[in-house]
């Protein structure tokens, strides 16, 4: 009997192990997120080498960036990876509650950066005559950014099903590994952003 207690008590969030004693869940997203690294790597390092390299007539990325609108929507996701943090700390407590305002909140947020972006984008292809068609800083702009972009809508749909599923009744602190699973998503895509606005728009202002 008292063997059995230890083991019920590796990992609080009652998933199963590897060998390592790492849930199976969390590895498998360790995984994704590695190869997705590479990924936005070789993204950002194209984006970099051409940027260096403009075709003639091609605006300079200073003449379009909005500093102060990206610095706005990057504290936006910031603040999301933090509501992000509390959901999950709230269902490792089994505070369904508090984790479904986080959760709220984290969409809200997420919502709010997209907008952000959509804006950007419209306002880069009709105002500034960039597209990711007619130079190679629109190409590798609109694909890194819109890239991003995508992970941050997959991630708003995934938060949005976690949310509804949690009103099932089946959603409780037994089934925290998949919120953390979800967190780990999240916060990566937080922190590829970081990476991608000093990158991309800071060192055009150094």
């Amino acid at each position: 009997m008292s063997s059995d207690a230890p083991a019920a008590t590796i990992d609080h969030h009652f998933d199963p192990t590897t060998s390592t004693g790492i849930p199976n869940k969390k590895i498998l997203m360790w995984a994704f997120l590695a190869s997705d690294c590479m990924f936005f790597g070789c993204l950002i390092s194209t984006h970099l080498i051409y940027r260096l390299h403009p075709p003639p007539g091609t605006l300079a990325p200073r003449q379009v960036f909005s500093i102060e609108l990206t610095s706005f929507s990057t504290f936006i996701l910031l603040m999301s990876s933090l509501m992000m943090a509390l959901a999950v700390n709230a269902i490792q407590k089994g505070n369904l509650k508090s984790m479904r305002w986080s959760l709220l909140t984290t969409i809200f947020f997420g919502c709010i950066f997209l907008g952000c972006q959509v804006y950007e984008f419209r306002n880069f292809v009709f105002e500034k005559h960039l597209t990711i068609t007619n130079s190679i800083l629109g190409s590798t702009f609109f694909t890194l950014t819109g890239t991003h972009g995508l992970h941050v809508l997959v991630g708003v749909i995934w938060l949005t099903g976690m949310l509804l599923y949690s009103f099932t009744g089946r959603l409780t602190e037994r089934q925290a590994i998949d919120v953390e699973s979800m967190g780990l998503y999240w916060h990566f895509v937080d922190i590829v952003w970081i990476v991608i606005f000093t990158a991309v728009y800071l060192l055009e202002y150094i």
